[in-house]
């Protein structure tokens, strides 16, 4: 079963980041839980600048600077879910507290969903992968750059080895708990 530090429910639906680092199933888990929530779905990989994906496809890791405007646009898509009422989940690495204290500040309503795994486990899942621009060489950038959101409000922590039909139903569960603000 998953940790959880607080999570949602109530009249308005959710607005979910589901976050991790690359490997961990995001877009997976993110895709069935908007799907389980009924919400819309946006995989936070499109709002990359074209500068970014070429430093990643090059084998060169983000720094702070190559993540603000990939963050701030998704902080964009987040504030308009919420201005509008609808439900969100999208996928972002928010690898940082203060990327995610960022992308907290488009909405009051934002969750997060984070998918824990092994450094071995997200290297394999890359390398396994086809047609994706991120190589498994910046795994270790990742795990160097991941703050755990631990002590973090609003956050669910799953362990991301588990069946991703497991992963979603923990999710859906955890965040009908508590209240949207």
């Amino acid at each position: 079963m998953g940790r959880e530090t607080q999570a949602v429910s109530g009249s308005q639906p959710p607005i979910v980041v589901v976050m991790g680092v690359s490997g961990s199933g995001k877009t997976v888990i993110g895709s069935r839980l908007a799907k389980a929530l009924g919400a819309d779905f946006a995989e936070g990989d499109s709002f990359h600048p074209p500068e970014n994906i070429s430093r990643m496809s090059a084998g060169m890791p983000l720094r702070d600077e190559d993540r603000w405007g990939w963050l701030d646009a998704i902080a964009i898509d987040i504030a308009n879910a919420d201005t509008k009422g609808r439900g969100l989940v999208v996928t972002c690495s928010a690898l940082k507290r203060i990327y995610r204290d960022r992308l907290r500040l488009a909405s009051r309503r934002l969750r997060f969903v984070y998918l824990e795994i092994s450094r071995d486990a997200a290297a394999e899942r890359v390398a396994a992968r086809k047609n994706h621009f991120m190589p498994a060489s910046l795994i270790d950038s990742q795990f160097a750059d991941l703050q755990p959101p631990t002590g973090e409000e609003h956050v669910v922590v799953l362990e991301a080895s588990r069946p991703p039909t497991e992963l979603v139903a923990s999710a859906v569960t955890a965040l009908s708990k508590a209240p949207v603000v």
